[in-house]
């Protein structure tokens, strides 16, 4: 049996065979808090980031944070011994762990504290054993790997807690927990400082640790490149010049002292690069940086992949420096890369590396027995806090002493005898290349839909993307986050980015059949993914699970009758096309009781869905390119703008006219395939798009900038086009030439020729649904400036509206998409008083509202007319 939290742990800690408990679902209580004692009882599902706001309004937190608080569990911090950046300050999990309530192998529930005299023969077991417990534990302080016995000796106070705290579920599981809590930093100040190389850095850390700051990290010059393309230039932090940094943290009773404290450190640093900042937004964004790091260093800068196996080694601080020159030469002499960062401050260095897993296994083991080697010549520890698990375990009889080793067999025989808690781990070991899945994994090259070609052209390259950081778990909106909208909804691992990445890697397995995409827990997985893209960047590893959904359901069904939906709804635009010859025949009929009941039954939709209306009055303007002294710009009317709300488009039209531009609209219309990439339907994608580069060329020698109104078709165009017609030198031109309006506006400011003036819209209030494909490809910074520019006061929602295009309208999804509805758009429109404005330029995103609030929304060109202009 294995208890498993938020599943973050990285050397293969809570993956074992038999029963697997998740307790984040069934164990995820706060029993209580008290804060005159400074203490909390949880169980091992509570999340950390829970704990921490039920305890930040009393001024007080638990010490160790690791990057994944904001999914991973109490119980896996004990589980791991977990420590984070503060626990420089804070000490480690064990060190803030009262007493536990537990059961172990035997059947016997107790509480574990200072007591190690209530278990039969652990007393005679530790007495027995006394200079191996002095000499050989406890040496350091990010000394994890094996069981931390050091605890049990007198001298240490015989505490069980703690000695059962890192034993990674394999000696007890945790019950309940009593934990430490400290008084929170109410005003620290972020010191970063800029070295030549990491190295660099590490030798100052023994110099700066005596000015006890709170937390001090180091991050590298490869992990900032990776980070910045993800980024994509969304307002990346500035930092000081160098190729390797330290972040430190410094406390102070007030700001003022706080920041007076960060410049006593700089100025004992070795290094004239310097920059401070007190509390606020710029440190929190360098310490989000910094937290999804795990995830940036998933590539290497050349685009490799790279992996975890040797990510969490540390070493006593005086000796960092020198280990991490021995560690490039080590990965140089292997012809291996890694990105580094980590907890500098304790010696912990977290690095991924590029082992070519896809092609073998003995590069891993051979770099993992030299590096452990390494390590412990400088007197560390090949775990520093993620803890053994079926990564390192086998390395430990490196490590410790055959006594030892027979030490953690006698303290395992003493609480599960029968190898029933999480076996394969610590003692008895699997070896570190048994359970390996990438070598497994099939290499699915040129299967006829998307290239990725950011990920060599490999669909099985691609879903390894994940490593299970989890972020996906979270709810991130408190940082503008989207993801990930189903899992939200349904709390479930198989609905959420990482467990669906997790059944796409093992159908890729090699077990020497075809790959079976109609499997049905393939099915099962990806039927609730909203495809809203939002992994795509809200995941530092940029899983873009919309786009593995849409090459999975091209690969179901080639050559097979598809789902009516598809049909249906992923056709949409076409049946549009011909409902504009008489929209008021079709709406009489499609919004008919029967009528309505006869199309929602035949295209596969949900019985409570209403149809949407067609417009009576399409958008049909075209305008033909003409000599004019004014800057010239291609206005793209996609498919639901023109055939459903084309009051959009003649706004835009009047609005852009307004600015100074001279608005061209093309004689053709061009679908961009939108509707057919989300149900899977990829050739019928590539014609369409074909087709909209044959439209757009002409403009495109002219260098005409595009501006598109709906914002999952203009996604289409700056991401999946570049994907899907990758040889085609016209799909970078319009990626690169196709703007939303708010960045056209943007643009038009800073340009002489045009004259923009926002409006006053002081007197307005809105709540703004951003759309979930604007979030994770364009970005909504513009949008933000230009209402910023207008004075009005607005709400941005973070999250999914659940509609989703397709998705929402389908039978069986409508539950979960009136279920993500509720995590914010709804509880806003509720909220909302009947003079306050819905924004959304999203046609799904303004569809849902209407449907489940009765909420008509506008769109951004719209608002900035104050009304709909129409011809």
């Amino acid at each position: 049996m294995t208890l498993r939290g938020g599943g973050t742990s990285i050397a293969g800690n809570s993956i074992g065979t038999g029963i697997v408990i998740d307790t984040s679902v069934h164990m995820n209580k706060i029993i209580n808090l008290d804060p005159i004692a400074r203490t909390a009882i949880v169980q091992p599902g509570v999340i950390l980031s829970s704990l921490q706001k039920l305890a930040a309004p009393h001024g007080l937190r638990f010490g160790p944070d690791p990057s994944t608080q904001s999914r991973a569990t109490m119980g896996g911090l004990i589980g791991n011994n977990s420590c984070g950046p503060h626990a420089l300050s804070f000490g480690k999990t064990a060190e803030n762990v009262i007493s536990l309530d537990v059961i172990d192998g035997r059947l016997r529930r107790f509480s574990a504290q200072k007591n190690i005299e209530s278990i039969p023969g652990l007393s005679q077991l530790v007495s027995s054993n006394l200079a191996t417990l002095r000499t050989e534990f406890g040496k350091f302080g990010r000394q994890v790997s094996g069981y931390s016995l050091e605890h049990l000796l007198p001298e240490n106070g015989g505490d069980l807690a703690r000695a059962l705290t890192g034993t990674e579920g394999t000696l007890v599981t945790v019950l309940e927990a009593e934990v430490r809590l400290v008084e929170q930093s109410s005003a620290p100040a972020l010191v970063v400082l800029g070295y030549p190389d990491m190295p660099s850095a590490g030798d100052d850390v023994p110099n700066l640790l005596r000015f006890k700051p709170l937390a001090m990290e180091g991050l590298d010059i490869r992990l900032i490149e990776v980070a910045r393309e993800h980024w994509k230039g969304k307002g990346f932090p500035e930092l000081p010049s160098g190729k390797g940094w330290l972040m430190i943290e410094v406390g102070g009773h007030t700001s003022e002292d706080a920041v007076a404290r960060a410049n006593e450190l700089a100025a004992a640093a070795q290094t004239n690069e310097i920059m401070v900042f007190p509390a606020g937004p710029q440190a929190r964004t360098l310490w989000q940086l910094r937290a999804d790091g795990s995830g940036y260093a998933g590539r290497t800068a050349s685009g490799k992949q790279a992996w975890p196996g040797w990510e969490d080694a540390a070493v006593p601080p005086e000796n960092l420096g020198t280990y991490m020159r021995e560690l490039e030469k080590l990965m140089a002499a292997s012809d291996l890369q890694g990105v580094p960062f980590g907890h500098f401050g304790d010696g912990c260095i977290h690095v991924r590396i590029d082992f070519p897993l896809e092609r073998e296994s003995s590069t891993f083991r051979s770099f993992i027995e030299n590096a452990t080697d390494l390590v412990l010549k400088l007197g560390g520890s090949p775990s520093g806090e993620h803890g053994d698990g079926r990564a390192r375990s086998e390395m430990l009889t490196r490590m410790y002493s055959p006594t030892a080793i027979s030490l953690f067999a006698g303290i395992k025989e003493i609480f599960d005898p029968q190898n029933f808690l999480n076996p394969g781990v610590i003692v008895e070991p699997r070896r570190i290349d048994d359970d390996l899945r990438r070598p497994k994994a099939v290499s699915i090259k040129n299967g006829g839909g998307f290239a990725f070609a950011d990920d060599d052209n490999d669909f099985t390259k691609a879903i390894h993307r994940c490593v299970g950081i989890g972020k996906c778990r979270a709810d991130n909106s408190s940082t503008g986050g989207f993801m990930c909208p189903s899992y939200l909804a349904t709390k479930n691992e198989s609905h959420v980015t990482r467990g669906r990445a997790r059944v796409l890697q093992e159908i890729t397995q090699n077990t020497g059949k075809s790959t079976d995409w109609s499997s049905p827990i393939v099915k099962e997985s990806l039927d609730l993914c909203l495809s809203c893209k939002a992994c795509a960047s809200d995941c530092p590893a940029e899983v873009d699970m919309a786009k593995y959904k849409s090459e999975v359901l091209y690969q179901q069904y080639k050559r097979k009758l598809r789902p009516r939906s598809h049909y249906i709804l992923g056709q949409l635009p076409r049946w549009a096309a011909l409902a504009r010859i008489s929209p008021k025949a079709v709406n009489a009929l499609s919004q008919s009781k029967i009528g309505s009941k006869i199309v929602l039954k035949v295209g596969g939709m949900d019985s409570r869905r209403s149809l949407p209306r067609f417009a009576e009055q399409p958008f049909f303007v075209s305008k033909k390119i003409t000599q004019s002294s004014k800057p010239q710009i291609l206005l793209w009317v996609d498919s639901f703008t023109q055939s459903f709300t084309p009051s959009g488009a003649y706004a835009a039209k009047v609005l852009l006219e307004k600015i100074g531009y001279d608005v061209v609209i093309p004689e053709q219309s061009a679908c961009c395939g939108l509707t057919w990439i989300s149900t899977g339907q990829l050739d019928g994608a590539k014609s369409r798009l074909n087709k909209l580069l044959d439209v757009f060329e002409p403009y495109l020698e002219k260098g005409m900038e595009i501006v598109g109104l709906e914002p999952s078709c203009l996604a289409v165009l700056r991401s999946d086009l570049l994907d899907l017609l990758p040889n085609d030198s016209r799909s970078q031109q319009v990626a690169q030439s196709t703007f939303t309006i708010a960045e056209i506006i943007n643009k038009a400011a800073l340009n002489p020729k045009l004259k923009w003036s926002a409006p006053d819209l002081s007197h307005m209030t809105l709540v703004v649904q951003p759309h979930c494909h604007q979030h994770a490809v364009m970005g909504f910074r513009d949008d933000q400036e230009v209402l910023q520019s207008t004075g009005i006061a607005f709400t941005q929602l973070a999250g999914c509206c659940g509609l989703a295009g397709n998705f929402g309208m389908e039978d069986g999804h409508y539950d979960l998409s009136v279920a993500v509805a509720e995590n914010a758009l709804l509880p806003a429109l509720r909220a909302k008083d009947a003079t306050t404005v819905f924004l959304a330029d999203g046609f799904s995103c303004r569809t849902q509202a209407d449907q489940l609030a009765g909420v008509m929304g506008v769109t951004l060109s719209e608002l900035l007319l104050s009304s709909s202009t129409t011809p």
